[in-house]
């Protein structure tokens, strides 16, 4: 499995972004099982000129399964979802801790920055009144 991860300086040892788009690094991460295979550092092509999709396109060319970042946007989760690439969001802390929760499942799921949606689950509890 292959994670990305927004951050502000390079290597494994750096501390995650707050932001998926506006971080200088990304450091993608091959692991198998709770096995670190290998690190790799990337420079964000994206960092002076942000464009909506360019940069989910960019970490999918990069065959990430994963992609964790402190926050980021309803579009950049939908551009993720729909390149097959898993979006989450955590606190920024540094990315060897945050690996580490998520490869123990204490991560899951993206929130958008702007507000979460939690509508839709709510009146889903169909009572069934039987009228005899």
């Amino acid at each position: 499995m292959r994670i990305a991860f927004a951050s502000i300086n390079e290597g494994i040892d750096g501390q995650l972004s707050p932001h998926f788009g506006r971080c200088p690094y990304y450091v993608f991460v091959d692991v198998d099982g709770e096995e670190v295979q290998r690190v790799e550092t990337l420079p964000n092509p994206f960092y002076e000129n942000h464009q909506p999709g360019a940069i989910p396109q960019f970490i999918a060319q990069q065959r990430a399964d994963v992609v964790i970042a402190g926050g980021m946007g309803p579009r950049a989760i939908s551009w993720f979802q729909q390149l097959g690439v898993t979006p989450v969001t955590t606190a920024p802390r540094s990315i060897r801790e945050i690996l580490d929760d998520y490869l123990r499942g204490r991560l899951e799921g993206a929130e958008s920055c702007e507000g979460s949606e939690h509508e839709g689950h709510h009146g889903h509890h169909h009572s069934h009144h039987h009228f005899d």
